[in-house]
Order: structure tokens, then sequence, then C-alpha cells
């Protein structure tokens, strides 16, 4: 049996979240490109249509199952293509293959590593991303712990992984109201349902199925550009 942790700080008082709205002091949302599982088979070129648009603030390479060998391999000509489009060039869960590679920064789950221990491999100007869940304490200890970016999610139902934790959008108002670092909405985000996410106060929007699922990285990329604005 599975037991939801509950949030130390306890459940936002609906009354309170529902004064909160995007503060359009902080600059406008971007979209955050998450790999498929397999990136095999001529995914390079759907990837230079996907981030071609100019639309692509950041990709997080996310490939499962492999060692870091194989994982450099797969990576390395994806990382230049980020690169010849100025977008950042993010690792999922992996601080030594961040390393590796060079990239532009980590993405941590709670079981990943700490964030000073990123910042003291990776460097001064790494991006460090951390999952939060649907936690406010999470997200406050990350922040305290040098954090870039704390992601919030699953938002919505979704297939790429399987998820526990399914927040409110006001948890993304709350933080974006108290807190300077960016927060990342993630789970099942679409064209159709990102604007809520937006309004509610989402630095960026993290998708993957939206795009590769779509037939047409570049349309879908485009679509999605179009409804975070």
């Amino acid at each position: 049996m599975i037991i939801e942790e509950e949030d130390p700080l306890g459940p936002l008082d609906p009354k309170f979240a529902e004064q909160f709205e995007r503060d359009m002091r902080r600059p406008p949302c971007q979209l955050y490109l998450i790999s498929p599982a397999d990136v095999t088979g001529g995914f390079d070129e759907r990837l230079r249509r996907a981030v071609g648009t100019g639309f692509v603030a950041a990709f997080q390479f996310r490939v499962k199952g492999i060692d870091q060998h194989e994982a450099a391999r797969l990576a390395e000509p994806l990382q230049r293509i980020c690169a010849d489009y100025e977008t950042a060039f993010i690792v999922n869960d992996s601080i030594a293959l961040a390393k590796r590679l060079g990239a532009d920064g980590v993405h941590l789950g709670q079981d990943d590593g700490d964030p000073r221990e990123a910042r003291s491999v990776l460097g001064p100007n790494a991006q460090i991303g951390v999952t939060c869940h649907d936690s406010r304490h999470l997200a406050m200890e990350a922040g305290e712990a040098g954090a870039d970016y704390v992601a919030f999610g699953a938002f919505y139902p979704t297939t790429t992984k399987e998820v526990r934790h399914h927040p409110d959008p006001s948890i993304l108002s709350w933080w974006s109201t108290m807190f300077e670092i960016p927060c990342v909405a993630i789970g099942g985000i679409n064209a159709a349902n990102a604007p809520a996410l937006v309004k509610a106060g989402a630095d960026f929007i993290a998708v993957c199925n939206a795009v590769w699922g779509a037939g047409d990285e570049e349309a879908a990329v485009k679509a999605l550009a179009d409804a975070i604005v």
C-alpha cells in the first residue's frame, strides 16, 4: 500500500490561494522540453526541428536504464543541437553525467542527490533543478540548498511516468508570490491546459508527449508557445 506523505506545512487554504494570481513583474513563461525515453532512430533531427523554432528555453535529457557511456554517446549530438540554438541542455538525475558532458545543468529527483553536492561538482554557473512534487516544504528546502528552480507536478494525468503527487495550481501562485526562484510546472501539460498553469504563476511549462507524440514537432512547439504567451 502506498501512503501519501503530507506536506508538513499543511494544505493551502483555498480562500488564501484564491487571492494569488500571476505576478506580471516576473519574466514571461517559457517552454521546457523533456526528451522521450527513446532518443535513437533519427531523434536528433526531431529535436532540431523543435528547438529550431526558437521557442524552447531548455531541453532535459531523460533516458533511463543505460550505463553512463551509452548515455553520453546518445546525449552528445543532442547537446550540440541545443548549443546551436542557445537552448539549455539539462541532464536528468545524474550529476556525474552532467559533469562528464559539461552540461548546462542537472535536474534532481528527491533521491538523486543534494543541490549542494551538484553545485560543488558542476560549479557556480550550472542550472540545478529539483523535483518537489506537491510539497511547499520540499520546495523551500531546495531553495535553501541553492536550487536554481523547483518543479511541481504532475498537474494532469500523464503516461510519461508513474506519479503519486497531484498538486493544485495554487501552489504555483503561492511560490511565485513568495519567492524569486523560478518554478516549473510538469505533468500531462498540452496547449489546451497550459494557460491555466501560466496564469497561476508557472515560470516554465515542461512538456514531453505534447511535442514528441504530436507527429509534427515544429507545429506542436509553436502551438505551445502561443498558448503560454
